[in-house]
């Protein structure tokens, strides 16, 4: 947008007859923002604000003041005379929102209860505090009937049996030997 004395000119006039800013944007073809941004540049008088504030007119002088009406139209011509400050307005259409997507209803049925068959408990050692730990490594698929723990002694201070623990523990390197 360029801000030439022409259209400064008729920015002045609309402002003089209280036209809102946002107005004042439709019929020159810019935003609402770079009127107020305008106005304040070329330091015109300040408008009322909209907001109501306590110590304001009392409620009842608002319902008998007259509404200023304005005459003519208060949109800009849909016929374009080549000046891009009366380019017509864009066309508005409007388009139904889609409907709400439809919930699918889940029904949860209730599981069944599995009792396994008691195990054998393997002869394991006695640890500190009177504690008998085996392996707890997982064998099978959860779920299914074949599904089982190892239950081999674990090893002290593990929840694990030597050959898993060396399975689920890595060493740590140093790595210092990978800087060499």
């Amino acid at each position: 947008m360029e801000w030439n004395e022409e259209i400064i000119s008729r920015l002045r006039d609309l402002w003089a007859e209280g036209h809102s800013t946002a107005e004042i944007g439709r019929r020159l073809g810019v935003s609402k923002n770079a009127i107020v941004g305008k106005a304040h540049r070329l330091d015109l008088p300040a408008r009322p604000s909209p907001i109501r504030r306590e110590g304001s007119e009392p409620l009842a002088d608002r319902k008998t003041a007259q509404p200023r009406r304005v005459e003519g139209p208060t949109l800009p011509p849909l016929a374009s005379s080549g000046s891009p400050a009366e380019e017509p307005a864009p066309i508005v259409v409007a388009v139904e929102p889609p409907p709400a997507p439809v919930q699918p209803k889940i029904v949860v049925a209730p599981r069944p209860v599995l009792v396994a068959p008691p195990r054998p408990q393997p002869v394991t050692a006695a640890r500190p505090y009177g504690r008998i730990v085996t392996c707890c490594w997982p064998i099978g698929e959860p779920g299914t009937k074949t599904f089982r723990f190892c239950d081999d002694r674990s090893e002290p201070g593990k929840p694990y049996c030597e050959d898993h623990a060396k399975l689920a523990y890595v060493k740590v390197r140093d790595r210092r030997e990978d800087a060499a």
